[in-house]
């Protein structure tokens, strides 16, 4: 077994030669959540990944092995509800809506302009159809949001200046 326990986010300061001949795994949500776990990768080596608690491995992640060799991770498509507002007489504000009824509940969400993303749950998926938006089931990759004090997905947060330096 090939042990791995560092991680480095989106294979940051990497050489893109180095991540074309790296290796791969594609990993569902329920394990990249995990920071102990086993798995193969694309060159049927045996990993066991053993990373700080708390951690959590996003699709992009490169795991550096203890031999200094690297594994790109992918979020393999799972089931998910995708949420939607209504195509006649919705609008982007309903998301928002579904989004903090979801939130109150502390649902895994996956924010998206045009949609929202969650696991299965047809307690929640009746709901949100209540709420007059389209749910649907769909193999899709799951990258919940980190919340407000984990470390955040998507895209760039780069606007010019510091949060520090003004209130919000």
């Amino acid at each position: 077994m090939l042990a791995i326990n560092k991680l480095i986010p989106q294979g940051r300061g990497l050489a893109p030669v180095l991540l074309k001949r790296a290796a791969s795994v594609e990993l569902d949500w329920d394990t990249r959540q995990k920071s102990r776990f086993d798995a193969q990768d694309s060159q049927r080596r045996t990993l066991g990944v053993f990373l700080p608690r708390g951690s959590v491995v996003r699709g992009g992640d490169v795991l550096v092995a203890e031999d200094g060799s690297l594994v790109k991770v992918s979020a393999t498509p799972q089931a998910v509800l995708v949420v939607r507002p209504c195509a006649e007489h919705g609008s982007p504000l309903d998301l928002v809506r579904a989004a903090y009824h979801l939130g109150n509940r502390h649902v895994q969400l996956e924010l998206q302009a045009d949609r929202l993303q969650l696991e299965p749950d047809h307690v929640l998926a009746d709901m949100l159809r209540q709420m007059h938006l389209t749910v649907t089931e769909e193999l899709a990759p799951f990258e919940p949001e980190a919340g407000a004090y984990g470390e955040h997905t998507g895209h760039a947060h780069h606007h010019g200046h510091d949060h520090h330096d003004h209130d919000h």
